[in-house]
């Protein structure tokens, strides 16, 4: 059992190879021989190489850098608002996950939804991920990253048929099944196409996940799964009814950004037992037990550091207690265990950077007005979400001001900040809005004609150019005015 926050990177190899060995015993599920580099900004800690931080964003030389890029060079190269990322960061909490649960066999699939640049996915693919998907465009984007969809699962309410066709015929390792419905018309397109589907059904477990009311997944009013309930019966109904169905797992998530351990034990020890009477029924192979790891918002940037670990008093949800908590539940079930983070891999990774464009000072507000609005990063309008916001420049001293940060978007919820104390800013100064990895650019949009901004993936000391800011030109492409 996992008892530390902290591993050696001496137990990570050693766990990845324990691992790998166990992984080639499946068919159809190789793990590439892909070593976990420590990028700058990665907190070795002691002697001892301790890999105990979230992130490699860190001041050095008076500028925050990426790894070993200066932030201020990026955006004097390449504009603002500018997300820049990580690979070092996504490695490492690859590696970290993939060894906590190397008692299991187990598959890490990636959650497109999060951040689906296919250079994001490209370097996921090379460490061994698999993926989860909610779409038949993010099906593609996995394939042109040269991801497989052996090794992919294909989630979401909606299917369409031509999605569930473009599944099938890519080999998908399983679709989840969100309702009864849903489950015979994927029968009826197997038989159309002449593809057995491999599915699984989604499990409502009804556990509150403690998280916000848009990112709830497992209760019995959301929209998402089968009520428990039901589960037994319909598998049942499926195996006798649908013969163009492979019965293969059992799937559910409960939901997003969760920073205790208490909901995943509340739902694996209620699902447990029913999964255990539908592989001696039904011979399923996995258990998916989804995502929702939660990562560090507030303190976002000294969480790059091994003393904030050591200090802070109320530590979120590690991976360490997440495996040492889950891991000892799911064993006993003997089947393969898949696990969907997103937010987790690539949150903490990234960065949005935009600059100042004027001070306003009113009766009741300072208001800074920034070059990127709600709809380059929308979190904080539509979830409330807070991002720690630092100076691209080191402060000298420990001054602040109450100001509120706001964009450019004619819209009174176009804010990333409102009340927040933060060192003096002045026109023309350039700020990170940390922990923008997951959930930014994917959700971002041309609201108020403007251009998706440009994504840059650091790695050690490269920068690499992974999407160009769009033009004016392509804010209209495909478009035509009315003939005459």
């Amino acid at each position: 059992m996992l008892r530390f926050f902290c591993i050696s990177t001496a137990e990570i190899r050693l766990r990845r190879g324990r691992a790998k060995l166990r992984s080639s015993k499946h068919a159809g599920f190789p793990t590439p021989a892909a070593e976990s580099r420590q990028s700058p900004g990665l907190d070795s800690g002691s002697s001892s190489a301790y890999h105990c931080a979230m992130h490699s964003f860190h001041y050095e030389n008076g500028s925050l850098h990426c790894e070993g890029v200066d932030l201020q060079s990026l955006a004097d190269d390449h504009g603002t608002p500018l997300y820049v990322y990580s690979a070092g960061t996504i490695r490492d909490h690859f590696t970290r996950l993939d060894a906590a649960l190397g008692e299991l066999d187990h598959m890490i699939c990636y959650a497109v939804k999060a951040n689906s640049n296919l250079a994001i996915l490209d370097l996921l693919r090379r460490q061994g991920s698999g993926f989860d998907i909610v779409s038949g465009g993010e099906l593609f984007r996995v394939q042109k990253a040269g991801g497989d969809a052996g090794k992919s699962t294909f989630a979401g309410v909606g299917k369409t048929r031509a999605e569930i066709e473009q599944a099938l015929r890519a080999g998908i390792y399983s679709i989840n099944v969100e309702s009864e419905a849903e489950l015979a018309f994927i029968d009826q397109v197997a038989a159309s196409v002449g593809i057995q589907a491999p599915v699984a059904l989604r499990v409502n477990p009804n556990v509150d996940a403690g998280t916000h009311k848009y990112i709830s997944t497992g209760k019995s009013e959301n929209k998402f799964g089968i009520d428990f309930e039901r589960v037994r019966e319909v598998y049942g109904r499926a195996a006798q009814e649908y013969p163009n169905l492979i019965l293969r797992g059992l799937q559910m998530h409960i939901g997003s950004q969760l920073t205790s351990i208490k909901p995943f034990v509340e739902a694996v020890e209620k699902v447990a037992p029913l999964v255990a009477e539908l592989k001696d029924a039904h011979g399923i192979e996995f258990f998916s037990i989804g995502g929702g790891i939660g990562i560090v918002y507030q303190d976002s940037l000294d969480s790059g550091k091994l003393a904030w670990w050591d200090t802070h008093a109320e530590k979120p949800l590690t991976i360490e207690e997440y495996a040492a908590e889950l891991v000892p539940r799911l064993k006993p079930l003997g089947l393969r265990i898949l696990v969907e983070p997103g937010r987790f891999m690539v949150g903490n990774a990234g960065v949005l950077m935009t600059q100042v464009l004027y001070e306003k000072r009113g009766s009741a507000k300072t208001f800074k007005v920034v070059d990127s609005g709600m709809n380059d990063l929308i979190r904080p309008a539509l979830y409330e979400g807070h991002h720690d916001i630092v100076p691209i420049k080191q402060p000298a001293d420990t001054t602040t001001e109450v100001v509120d940060i706001v964009g450019p978007i004619c819209e009174s919820g176009d804010f990333f900040a409102q009340d927040r104390e933060l060192p003096p800013l002045a026109e023309g100064d350039r700020i990170a809005l940390m922990s923008a990895g997951a959930y930014g650019f994917t959700m971002a949009s041309n609201y108020n004609s403007r251009p998706f901004p440009a994504e840059i993936l650091v790695d050690g000391e490269t920068p690499h150019l992974i999407r160009k800011r769009q033009v004016l030109d392509d804010l209209i492409a495909g478009e035509q005015v009315l003939p005459g």
